[in-house]
């Protein structure tokens, strides 16, 4: 891992650029069944809600399977990515734009999911992400995101699947006190893995899934 501290390289290129040529292999190594990472939110979404996936990668497995019933939006950053999420997952409609950029209307999504891909920010830019998020949701909308346990300067890693990738994040707590002040209501915490086949040969991870609710004005 080096510091991800030179100001005269481009990280949002580094992970553009270093998800569209990693695309095939990414997409091969994810996990095609699902876990414990939606039964928290399926379990309370009416069929055909409006679900945004933010990072959404090439669709598998999260787009995929909400799309069984939902009406479901991708965003993601990778025109490979995206590409293949358009092939994976015809049923969805996938958005190449930048999380932090992209213009959605208010209050326009039932819920937000978001997976593995808040750290791909810098994380002096969670919060207004986070609240990107709250403006897209109804009231009583729900969010699913993967976090991290620990604080860590932003780095970047060689061995992502063959690239180079950047990293930047706060810790588990600082995200709960970050959903706090905008106003959502935590309804559960838990901890998944790295979401890749259990073929794939890489070290074990544990990231915190917070979901939590938008609170309804009174």
């Amino acid at each position: 891992m080096k510091p991800a501290d030179d100001p005269t390289v481009d990280y949002r290129g580094l992970v553009r650029d270093g998800y569209d040529r990693c695309s095939a292999t990414y997409t091969e190594a994810r996990r095609r069944e699902l876990g414990r990472e939606l039964a928290a939110l399926v379990a309370r979404l009416a069929p055909g809600s409006r679900v945004l996936d933010v990072g959404c990668g090439s669709g598998v497995p999260i787009a995929a399977a909400l799309a069984c019933e939902h009406r479901v939006t991708g965003v993601d950053v990778s025109p490979e990515q995206i590409r293949r999420a358009r092939e994976n997952v015809p049923n969805a409609a996938f958005l190449l734009a930048d999380a932090m950029s992209v213009e959605l209307p208010e209050a326009s999504f039932d819920a937000v999911v978001s997976f593995y891909a808040v750290f791909h920010l810098p994380r002096e830019e969670h919060e207004a992400l986070f609240r990107r998020f709250a403006r897209w949701l109804v009231p009583g909308g729900y969010l699913a995101a993967t976090v991290s346990h620990f604080r860590e300067d932003a780095y970047t890693e060689d061995g992502f699947f063959g690239v180079r990738m950047y990293r930047s994040n706060w810790s588990r707590e600082d995200y709960v006190q970050m959903l706090a002040r905008l106003d959502f209501e935590l309804l559960e915490t838990s901890a998944i893995g790295h979401g890749y086949d259990a073929s794939e040969p890489r070290k074990r991870e544990s990231h915190p899934l917070l979901f939590a609710r938008k609170r309804e004005r009174t």
